[in-house]
């Protein structure tokens, strides 16, 4: 069996503190032998910058995931193109710098790590996801039969149907983007694991990584404010998955939370 470790979208600064450390202890621990992270907040809270994606890197991460805030730090533009470990949404417009996917060979087979962004309530809509990631599917599984799938959106109805739609095709689909991790882990019948949202890795006592007092305050007065990122103790949140690397089938799937004090 291959364990992947997937964990939720990263917050500024706590939240690629709580990410580094969980994925070196998993790693260290052999919890995993591969993880995933999707960063598209590390900096700050808003995109990432190509120093913040190679430190998440160098503690062990393999694959970077982002989604509708991969864009909002400039510099990561030609950064993306020069470094496909780092995924933008595969479903953007043909000719948009960056890949959707990617194949790494790993000590336990090549693994695949795919990212889609949803449509539903998300600003600037895509591509239709389902068919992006019909078609993309059918060429990874020339590669191999292990596929993980970060769907970012908004609905939990449209990753559910996105897992269900890809049920016995991929390994794990995996939700991101809203911050708050679900507790519908399963394995769907034709053997792929789901998790509607992997939740984040960011300030625990926050709303969503950020300062609830700002976040409060703007819900009560209607006026525009800067929402901070929280400071205190950071969880790291996510899934772990069991694949048999032959058949890509997950035989266990368990949502994973890892709290550490303040940084």
């Amino acid at each position: 069996m291959v364990k992947i470790l997937f964990l939720g979208d990263v917050v500024g600064e706590p939240g690629r503190m709580a990410a580094c450390r969980t994925t070196e202890l998993y790693l260290e621990r052999g919890d995993a032998d591969f993880v995933v992270v999707n960063g598209e907040n590390a900096a700050a809270g808003r995109g990432i910058t190509p120093k913040l994606a190679i430190d998440l890197m160098r503690s062990g991460v393999a694959v970077i995931t982002s989604g509708d805030h991969i864009w909002d730090q400039k510099e990561i533009i030609p950064y993306i193109a020069t470094e496909p470990r780092l995924l933008r949404p595969l479903n953007y417009p043909a000719g948009t710098p960056g890949a959707g996917s990617i194949v790494l060979d790993t000590a336990h087979g090549p693994i695949a790590v795919m990212n889609v962004q949803c449509r539903t309530f998300m600003k600037n809509p895509l591509d239709n996801p389902f068919s992006a990631a019909s078609a993309e599917v059918e060429r990874l599984r020339k590669e191999t039969p292990v596929i993980i799938v970060d769907v970012h959106g908004e609905t939990t109805s449209e990753k559910i149907a996105m897992g269900r739609h890809l049920d016995g095709q991929v390994s794990l689909v995996v939700g991101t983007h809203t911050h708050v991790q679900t507790a519908d882990e399963r394995i769907f019948p034709k053997g792929t694991a789901f998790l509607c949202d992997a939740g984040m890795c960011g300030p625990e006592d926050s709303i969503l990584g950020r300062d609830c007092e700002a976040v409060v305050g703007q819900f009560v007065h209607s006026m525009p404010v800067k929402f901070p990122v929280a400071r205190g103790p950071v969880i790291a949140s996510g899934v772990l998955v069991e694949v048999d690397p032959e058949t890509g089938r997950a035989k266990s799937v368990t949502r994973v939370a890892e709290r550490y004090g303040a940084p």
